[in-house]
């Protein structure tokens, strides 16, 4: 009883370190972008204007720039041609603000460029969506059966296996999300010193904002790895135990 007991507090420490990144990392980007949305560029334009202007130099002028509501709530969505901009940056013209506005921008222009990546995270999208749907209750079932009622049943097999699918795709997906992010970090980075939107110093800032923005995503990552080593030790333990 001891053995098991213990198994499973090892089986608890693993995610210890995705944890402490996640923290980690939401403490940076609260205290960084809290820091560099309350510095006004010195051009003074807000960030949907800005994000407009990218879109129209871009020649996509089908890309509409909306306001959503919360905080750091921004995205893109190609399929409904829209760069969205939360309350807190839409109107803003602080450092923070633009850079998120053009990291947001660099998305639509990853599409528009063709960018293999963005096109293979949009294929495993619905596949993750729709395995996380049919196969969680067959992961409730497994640990039920193996567990409690059948222990190594081939049942109960079965769907401890379909957890290994769902966090094996997450992993995937999270991977694929990983060089999305930065690359339109990266895109952003070189728009706002290009067109000089932002001086030297202040492209600097934006830059520390979507680098710390960028660890939630290397911290989601690790998560996902480590949940799915944490699956198969479950399913490893029961087998040796048979």
């Amino acid at each position: 009883m001891f053995s098991l007991y213990w198994e499973y507090y090892i089986m608890g420490i693993i995610l210890l370190p995705a944890l402490i990144l996640a923290i980690y990392a939401q403490s940076k980007v609260n205290s960084t972008y809290g820091k560099f949305s309350q510095v006004m560029s010195k051009k003074g334009m807000k960030a949907c204007e800005m994000a407009r202007l990218l879109l129209d130099c871009a020649e996509l002028q089908n890309v509409k720039v909306i306001q959503v509501a919360g905080n750091l709530t921004d995205y893109y969505d190609d399929k409904k041609k829209v760069v969205a901009l939360s309350s807190s940056v839409y109107d803003s013209s602080s450092v923070a603000a633009l850079g998120i506005a053009a990291h947001e921008v660099g998305h639509a222009l990853q599409f528009k460029n063709n960018y293999l990546p963005v096109k293979i995270r949009n294929i495993i999208i619905p596949i993750t969506n729709i395995s996380s749907t049919l196969l969680w209750p067959l992961v409730m079932l497994g640990l039920i059966f193996n567990f409690a009622a059948m222990p190594g049943s081939l049942v109960g097999d079965i769907c401890l296996w379909s957890g290994v699918i769902i966090f094996g795709l997450a992993a995937l997906l999270d991977l694929i999300t990983l060089p999305v992010e930065y690359n339109a970090s990266h895109r952003a980075i070189q728009i706002l010193s290009k067109t000089e939107i932002l001086d030297d110093e202040e492209t600097k800032g934006a830059k520390k904002v979507l680098g710390a923005a960028a660890l939630t995503y290397v911290a989601s990552l690790l998560t996902s790895i480590l949940n799915l080593i944490r699956f198969l030790l479950v399913i490893l333990m029961h087998s040796n135990r048979e």
